[in-house]
């Protein structure tokens, strides 16, 4: 089984690769070679979103295809900025400037109550249907300035507590050992691994 990761992105796909390589006689692609136009992630839910990108990226390319979805949600915030992580200081905008909206959105609430979590949500669809969904999610604390210089995104502002540092402190391989993906493509990987390999 051919399965196309919903990205150009080979950081991403030689991560999912790794992750799924013991899955019989599946083959995991990026979309390079594929004409697909963008998918507007316009749905309320991280699930939602993922759902849309597999199903219409799925249909445009007749085959099976991996989408995720991916945000940070902050318990002072009401859950935001969700879905619209990537977009909550404006399209375009780098990983300092999210942080920085973010550091001021929380410029008065105490250390006790900048609590928050990374998820990640996946689907995989074909072009007649929706085979599996798996979430992944970590929870931490939102620090008080800019922490590390690896990373991406919120990495620079989200302390995890089992390692006593932000996501932007840990090498990229401590990263992917504890990050919300790799524990979505865990959770997946439990799925669609044949049961007669757990025993």
């Amino acid at each position: 089984m051919k399965l196309v990761v919903a990205s150009r992105n080979p950081h991403k796909v030689e991560e999912i690769r790794a992750i799924l390589k013991d899955v019989p006689d599946l083959e995991i692609v990026s979309l390079d070679g594929y004409v697909v136009p963008d998918i507007v992630e316009d749905q309320e839910t991280f699930l939602g979103n993922a759902t849309k990108k597999a199903v219409e990226t799925a249909k445009q390319i007749d085959a099976a295809v991996l989408a995720d979805d991916s945000g940070l949600t902050v318990d002072a915030l009401g859950g935001a900025p969700g879905v619209y992580s990537a977009r909550y200081a404006g399209e375009g905008a780098t990983s300092e400037q999210l942080c920085a909206k973010l550091l001021t959105e929380l410029k008065d609430i105490p250390s006790a109550r900048r609590t928050a979590a990374f998820t990640t949500v996946l689907v995989v669809a074909t072009p007649q249907e929706i085979l599996y969904t798996a979430e992944g999610k970590v929870e931490g604390l939102i620090t008080e300035e800019m922490q590390g210089t690896q990373g991406f995104g919120y990495d620079p502002v989200f302390y995890y507590p089992p390692l006593k540092k932000t996501f932007a402190e840990l090498t990229p391989a401590e990263k992917n050992k504890h990050s919300h993906r790799y524990r979505a493509l865990q959770n997946l990987l439990i799925r669609i691994k044949p049961k007669q390999d757990a025993y």
